[in-house]
């Protein structure tokens, strides 16, 4: 597969990753754990390197399969985790906040130890912590790649003011934050920043979380753990609305001989040559499908017809239900 550079830093991973967060958290009953560690390594077979998790997916599990899975193939991979969650001692329930140096600093060895490996080759702070001056943060991180833990410092949802303040005491290599066809909010302040700054971008839910491939209509039923239960944006009402957008994506996809799927990443790839989008997948044949996205080569004609199709359908419902979009652009 191609590989890109992350911004100006020495980050060079494939042209798509994988996001693994959905193989054990969010989306309903988590992948059997030999399911999920077969899948990375399908991924890595197929020209895949950069791959995505966090303590707080699980919470832990997530980075133990990450790391038993890449573990034979540990130097021909960038795993990326994050810290800056309080996380109970009983149950694992997130309990806010929490990027104080001493605990960025514990959450680093253990990330290590359940990832089985020497360093963390890109460390991103989850949600900005608003009682933690920024530079502080970036100070604690860049101790840890003073020490040869962690090798490159991200952010994730962070806003504007916080990237600059970041990137003033530790280079950021990465912004990870939401961006897709139904989500184009960053655009407006985000991606000019990281483009002046020379950061790379890290696009989550490229497909919307599911919506984008047509799969999703206003008739389906979300398992009771399935984290879109609670997002605006999927109510039934929501859904049958939005569905023109997939309809006009769909109609794109067929003329080009594509999936409504590969559309939207190609799209995403078509923006800018720093951007790495990380879709994820419980199965093989949609692994498949999405690193095949990166071949799909979208001309002058198809963008435009693309944008038209954005401009005549007003996506309807917030992104996030109201307790957690509080945490994101601060």
């Amino acid at each position: 597969m191609e590989k890109r550079r992350l911004g100006k830093s020495s980050l060079e991973v494939s042209a798509l990753g994988l996001g693994c967060m959905g193989l054990s958290y969010a989306y309903g009953p988590p992948v059997e754990r030999q399911q999920a560690i077969a899948l990375i390594r399908a991924a890595v077979d197929r020209g895949v390197t950069f791959f995505d998790t966090a303590e707080m997916y699980g919470p832990f599990v997530n980075e133990e399969i990450v790391g038993e899975a890449l573990a034979p193939v540990r130097d021909r991979v960038v795993i990326a985790t994050k810290f800056g969650f309080e996380i109970g001692t009983v149950g694992g329930t997130q309990r806010g906040v929490n990027s104080r140096p001493e605990h960025i600093k514990e959450v680093a060895d253990a990330s290590l130890k359940r990832l089985r490996t020497d360093r963390i080759d890109l460390f991103y702070q989850h949600r900005v912590d608003p009682n933690v001056p920024m530079e502080e943060v970036a100070g604690a991180v860049k101790d840890l790649i003073r020490e040869g833990k962690v090798k490159h410092f991200g952010l994730s949802e962070a806003g504007v003011q916080s990237i600059r303040r970041a990137h003033a005491v530790q280079p950021v290599a990465a912004l990870q934050s939401e961006y897709s066809l139904w989500w184009r909010e960053p655009e407006r302040e985000i991606l000019p920043a990281l483009e002046e700054l020379g950061i790379g971008f890290v696009p989550f839910s490229p497909l919307g979380k599911g919506f984008l491939t047509g799969a999703i209509d206003e008739n389906t039923r979300f398992d009771g753990s399935d984290f879109r239960n609670t997002v605006p944006r999927f109510t039934p009402e929501a859904r049958k609305a939005n569905f023109a957008l997939v309809e006009r994506i769909g109609r794109i996809a067929s003329r080009k001989g594509v999936t409504s799927a590969q559309i939207a990443l190609a799209w995403v790839l078509a923006q800018k040559p720093w951007i790495v989008p990380i879709p994820g997948t419980t199965k093989l044949h949609r692994l498949e499908e999405n690193i095949a996205a990166a071949d799909v080569e979208l001309n002058a004609e198809d963008q435009r017809e693309i944008d038209r199709a954005l401009s005549e359908v007003t996506v309807q419902g917030a992104r996030y239900p109201e307790q957690l979009q509080r945490l994101v652009g601060r």
